[in-house]
């Protein structure tokens, strides 16, 4: 099984890898053109592994589905903190270090796999909404600033009246988009009723969880879940030194200031979460390790109606494993 270690930019990539006993070098061009001429050579049992650098590797991803070829992209900090002290960088280089990462560990790759369409658009139209909602907050911003001097222009004022209120109709046509391909979609539709069920999730973290999951596909399970939101606490000692576990900061920020959002929500007026987190406060924890720990239960309790593909209900009763016998 031959490796081949692929070092992607923006006009074409470097790929290293091995035939009959040497190591081979040849670039490609990151075109529809070059990348197909690529895929050809390669033999069916190979597998190719590239750095994840964002959208500079998405038509390889693509083609690689069409052609029928396992691709693996493979985070920068894993290939760094993996092959011991590196001396030098180039593009030939990292695509050597790619394959050599790719040879020790081809147990642990994780093959791409394509997204439907549906979650493509989703996340498209999200991350626009991500942005127009970004321009006007720094449009109200700066309109609260402007209230504070003594002297306005008229002028200016009209403008930022236009532009928030041009950037809420965009918001708006948008949200609707979105809710459309919900809607249209029967495995994103389910999902989508059963999350929002939990009190305390609304639309716009629904959307997000659908998303980054990729509709609970890429990440299944509610441990996995927890580690890519950053609220999942990590051990902290060594040897007869014990502090206190702690999150780790390597996490999806977005993700993490929404579901701390809904924590504070769910605490509010879901008679679950408020009681857990009165719990956790008479044990003396500090608030926002409480709001974590309540981030960390909902993202079980949304994983759990997935699993078990019903709603959310606040009336259920969790019955003693061991009484059941």
């Amino acid at each position: 099984m031959r490796i081949y270690g692929i070092d992607l930019s923006k006009d074409k990539f470097d790929v290293s890898y091995v035939l009959a006993g040497e190591e081979k070098k040849r670039f490609v061009r990151n075109d529809f053109k070059g990348i197909c001429n690529f895929l050809k050579q390669v033999e069916d049992s190979c597998i190719l592994v590239a750095e994840h650098t964002g959208s500079y590797g998405d038509l390889l991803v693509h083609l690689c589905y069409q052609f029928q070829i396992k691709i693996a992209l493979v985070p920068g900090y894993n290939i760094k903190h993996s092959l011991g002290l590196q001396r030098g960088k180039s593009d030939s280089k990292d695509a050597y270090r790619i394959r050599k990462y790719g040879e020790r560990f081809v147990e642990e790759l994780r093959f791409m796999e394509p997204r439907s369409e549906s979650v493509k658009e989703l996340k498209e139209l999200y991350s626009l909404r991500e942005q127009l909602s970004k321009s006007r907050t720094s449009l109200l911003l700066g309109q609260k600033t402007r209230k504070l001097s003594p002297s306005q222009s008229i002028v200016a004022h009209r403008g930022y009246q236009r532009a928030i209120a041009n950037l809420e109709n965009e918001i708006d046509a948008i949200e609707k988009e979105i809710e459309k391909i919900v809607q249209s979609d029967s495995d994103l539709n389910d999902n989508y009723k059963l999350i929002t069920s939990i009190k305390g999730i609304g639309p716009v973290i629904a959307n997000n969880l659908i998303i980054k999951t990729e509709n609970f596909k890429r990440i299944n399970t509610a441990k996995k879940a927890a580690a890519f939101a950053g609220v999942c606490p990590y051990p902290n000692s060594s040897g007869k030194m014990s502090m206190k576990s702690k999150t780790s900061h390597m996490a999806d920020k977005k993700l993490k200031s929404l579901l701390f959002l809904a924590a504070k929500t769910a605490v509010t007026h879901n008679k679950e979460y408020s009681l857990y987190a009165e719990r956790k406060k008479l044990e003396g924890k500090p608030y926002f390790l409480i709001m974590n720990n309540v981030s960390n239960k909902m993202l079980r309790t949304v994983y759990g109606v997935i699993q078990s593909r019903k709603p959310y209900d606040m009336n259920h009763i969790c019955n003693d494993p061991r009484q059941l016998n």
